[in-house]
Parts: structure tokens; C-alpha cells; sequence
């Protein structure tokens, strides 16, 4: 007769031994609680007591593989390249969409994200679902938001008992892997796939998005980056001298432009609750941006910050009421 294995919530792969015979009629059902003593445990479908040696605690890919929902995330793993990733030490926490979670995308998203020209897309959005560390339901409650290994944040919302990530249900919690924690949800979760340029047309800084063209600067903030903009709105622009925005626009001011510009622009992706802990951070032209907390606002380089963590595939956004001028 064959070894049986099972798997048990926690992560835990029970190897029987082969006097185990699923087809009993009156076998009972034993959880890994019942454990005779610190050399064995039980097997759950005879009660018979295994060696310590035959249980194993798998790691999360081999988890989500053993539990029978998450064919699809396991097969777009394989199609990403990421499964000796999450079969390494970690530890990580997976909010892990099951397969109705992926049968609710439109098929063709599916096939396109599956062959080998959608892998960088489809990277990026296996790895939004992926938080460093071992966050367990205990302390995702506490979290308004949390850092993925793709870089943007995923946003945490309780109420009525219910917990969501980015509008995905959390169904089923806290399954405990070698190497991390699974969190069941109930859809696919998608970062954005725009950059901080375009990110900021779509959101109407039409005067800003001028000033990065007329600088010569789209090509370079629509690379890998990260970044972190504080963006002035067309409100912030109108605010300085009459024929600033003019001036700064020529041709000839083009050096002038780019300074002011990039007094905006931090390198790497400095969220909010990080940036009110900081005095200063350094931009991309050299200049010491002042930053300061005061009255409940937070001020950078004498601007007010209105608005913030605006995700982008390559960095953050924060809106800001006033153009900043560098000394």
C-alpha cells in the first residue's frame, strides 16, 4: 500500500504510514493537536501515530500547490520565474488569489499575461501580492497600508469585521507556511502599470507635465527610478509671478526649468510615513529639501503637502500647494 499525505492546516504535510486506509468507513479525522508526545503526531485520517521524521511544514509555493485552489497562481509563478523565489527563505506574507479570484479576469488577460511577452507585466503584479516578512492577520488589522515587493503599497481596510486588500476580500487567513503566511483573497489585486510622468497627466498636472516635457526630463522619470515627486498642481504654478511659467518654458531657460524640477524629485520611493520622519532628503539636483511637520501639516521646502502616496509603477507622489525654489 502507498504512504498517504496530507495536508493540514499550518502548512503541515502528514506522511501516513501505509497501514493508513482512507477508505475505512469509520476512520476518524485527527488535527494536528493530537499529538501523543514530542517524537510523533498523528495521522489524520487513521489516528495512527507517525515518526517526527515523516512530517514536514512546507513552504508557501508547495502550500498553495498542496491546498488545491491556487492552480492558476501556481501556474502564473511558473510563467514569472518566481517559484524558487518563494521556496527561499523569506520569510514572506502572500495575499494568494484563487482560482475564481483569476476566473474573474477577462480570459484573454489571462492568456496575454501568461505568454512569455506579458512577464514583466505579470511580475509586477505577482509581486504586489507579496509583502516581505511574516504579517499575520493579527497585525494586517493594525496596517492602513503595506509596502509590497513590487515596490507600491497595497491599501488595508477593516470594517464590519471584514478585512480587504485593495478592495480583494480576505476569505482565509493566517495559513502558515515554512518560510511565511498565506492570506486568501477572493480577486486578483493590480498595481498600476503607469509611471510617475504619466500618473500625473492623468491626474490633471498639466502645468507640471509641461514643465517635465520642456526640461527634457520624461524620458528620464519614466525610467526604472524609483522616485518620489512632490508635485506642484496648475493651482502651485499660477501662484508664482506673473510670466514665470513662461519664462521657466522657453528654450533658453531650459537649465533654469530643470533645476527647480528636479528640487521636486527624490530618488528612491520615500512613502509619507517615512518622509515625516526625516529633516531633510536629498533631490535629485543635490539640494537639501527642507522637510518639517508643523500643526498637523507637513511642509517640504516651504510647500504644503495636500495629498499623498500616490502610487506609480516607478515611484510615489505627493502633492504639494506650492512650487518649490531651490537656494
Amino acid at each position: 500500500m502507498f504512504l498517504t499525505t496530507t495536508l493540514l492546516a499550518g502548512g503541515l504535510l502528514v506522511v501516513c504510514p501505509p497501514s493508513c486506509d482512507r477508505s475505512a468507513p469509520d476512520a476518524p479525522v485527527v488535527s494536528l493537536a493530537a499529538v501523543a508526545d514530542s517524537c510523533g503526531k498523528v495521522c489524520p485520517v487513521t489516528g495512527a501515530l507517525v515518526s517526527a521524521g515523516a512530517v514536514k511544514e512546507l513552504d508557501i509555493v508547495d502550500t498553495a500547490v498542496a491546498a488545491g485552489e491556487f492552480r492558476m497562481l501556481a501556474a502564473a509563478l511558473a510563467a514569472a520565474g518566481l517559484v524558487e523565489t518563494l521556496k527561499g527563505e523569506g520569510p514572506f506574507t502572500v495575499f494568494a488569489p484563487t482560482d475564481a479570484a483569476f476566473a474573474k479576469l477577462p480570459k484573454e488577460t489571462i492568456e496575454t499575461l501568461l505568454a512569455p511577452e506579458g512577464k514583466e507585466r505579470l511580475t509586477a503584479i505577482l509581486t504586489y501580492h507579496v509583502v516581505p516578512g511574516k504579517v499575520t492577520a493579527e497585525k494586517v488589522v493594525k496596517l492602513p497600508a503595506a509596502e509590497t515587493v513590487n515596490g507600491q503599497r497595497v491599501d488595508i481596510k477593516v470594517k464590519d469585521g471584514v478585512v480587504m486588500i485593495d478592495g480583494a476580500k480576505v476569505t482565509t487567513a493566517d495559513i502558515m507556511a515554512s518560510n511565511g503566511v498565506i492570506h486568501v483573497i477572493d480577486a486578483v489585486i493590480l498595481p498600476t502599470d503607469q509611471g510617475v510622468v504619466e500618473v500625473a497627466k492623468e491626474r490633471g498636472f498639466s502645468t507640471l507635465a509641461a514643465a517635465i516635457e520642456a526640461a527634457g526630463l520624461v524620458e528620464t522619470l519614466s525610467g526604472k527610478g524609483p522616485f518620489t515627486v512632490f508635485a506642484p498642481t496648475d493651482a502651485a504654478f499660477a501662484k508664482l509671478p506673473a510670466g514665470t511659467v513662461e519664462r521657466l518654458l522657453k528654450p533658453e531657460n531650459k537649465a533654469d526649468l530643470t533645476k527647480v524640477l528636479k528640487a521636486h524629485v527624490v530618488p528612491g520611493r520615500v512613502y509619507s510615513d517615512k518622509a515625516v520622519t526625516l529633516s531633510t532628503a536629498k533631490t535629485a539636483g543635490g539640494w537639501m529639501l527642507p522637510i518639517a511637520a508643523r500643526d498637523g501639516k507637513v511642509l517640504v521646502g516651504g510647500a504644503t503637502v495636500t495629498a499623498v502616496d500616490v502610487d506609480a509603477r516607478n515611484g510615489v507622489i505627493h502633492v504639494i500647494d506650492s512650487v518649490i525654489i531651490p537656494e
